[in-house]
């Protein structure tokens, strides 16, 4: 049993692509897509029907219409392949907007509505600002589900299983990039600051009894992976689910609910200012939350140019 079928034991594995392609082969539960995936995807040449059909079916609308259209479109595709859900990211830009927020993850699930994909099978992926959260807290109790990227620190991660999102999305690659640059020390998984910040949330939501899942992303190794082996969830890169697939290394569980449960661990609440003051606090947090919003944002500009150009 190679290492990849091992921590499905464990885990639930995500594709973390826009390609039809991987997908098919790795036969994920779920998949996850951002402005940058689906713009890798969208500038191959087999996707090029893609953005050709939604621009004859829908001409004279507006560009960032034609996005969401477009973004609805790869994960009709995408669910047509997986059995489970799909995220489809908010635009970056309304970060700060709760109301924007709330009324473009409405228009998205109304577009996968129409389309005859019930909610339940969609995530709309919010970034975990202060703003965001309060976003998903409304539209969780819509029956919108919510997967919260972005999402770089233990308050952020408490926030949001307060509110009652549906999934996080840690990014444990972008927190351990950080680290390493300021360090200068390549961790190793056991140490490295991104999966210790992944299990200590998945030890908290676990010791209290949340619903929300976690699912660690954004992974620079397999060795980030493995470590996290019993997370709720993991959404993982083509590249490194091949590796996964082609390895016969022994995968032992890390994280576990019932060892979770018997930890001692302090209950904490976090408020707006503490929230925004905790954020303040984590250098790392601050710059990767922004640094994140920023690429989201501009790669939506990007995908708006193709588009544009094409129509």
């Amino acid at each position: 049993m190679n290492a990849l079928e091992q921590l499905r034991q464990f885990t639930t594995v995500v594709a973390d692509s826009g390609d039809f392609n991987t997908m098919r082969v790795y036969a994920p539960r779920d998949a996850t897509t951002n402005p940058t995936l689906i713009l890798k995807a969208i500038q191959k040449p087999e996707y090029g029907a893609l953005l050709a059909q939604t621009l004859s079916a829908h001409p004279g609308e507006s560009l960032p219409d034609l996005c969401d259209r477009l973004l609805v479109r790869f994960g009709q595709e995408i669910l047509s392949i997986v059995p489970g859900r799909v995220s489809t990211e908010v635009d970056a830009r309304l970060s700060f907007d709760g109301d924007a927020t709330i009324a473009k993850a409405r228009r998205l699930i109304e577009l996968y509505e129409a389309a005859g994909i019930g909610r339940e099978r969609v995530l709309v992926k919010v970034a975990s600002t202060w703003e965001g959260i309060r976003a998903a807290e409304a539209l969780e109790n819509e029956g919108i589900h919510c997967n919260m990227t972005l999402l770089f620190s233990f308050p952020q991660a408490v926030a949001c299983a307060d509110a009652g999102v549906t999934l996080i999305s840690p990014f444990v690659g972008r927190i351990y990039d950080w680290y390493r640059k300021r360090d200068g020390v390549d961790y190793a998984p056991e140490e490295d600051p991104g999966v210790l910040s992944v299990r200590r949330i998945y030890a908290y939501y676990k010791k209290f009894g949340y619903p929300t899942e976690v699912m660690g992303a954004s992974f620079r190794s397999t060795g980030q992976v493995l470590a996290l082996a019993g997370c709720d969830l993991l959404t993982i890169s083509p590249e490194l689910l091949e590796q996964l697939r082609g390895s016969q290394q022994p995968v032992q569980r890390r994280l576990d609910p019932e060892r979770a449960r018997e930890g001692t661990i302090e209950r904490v609440r976090f408020d707006e200012k503490h929230f925004r003051w905790a954020l303040n606090e984590d250098a790392m947090a601050s710059d990767k939350l922004a640094e994140g919003i920023r690429l989201f944002a501009a790669d939506v500009l990007k995908l708006e140019a193709l588009v544009g150009a094409a129509r």
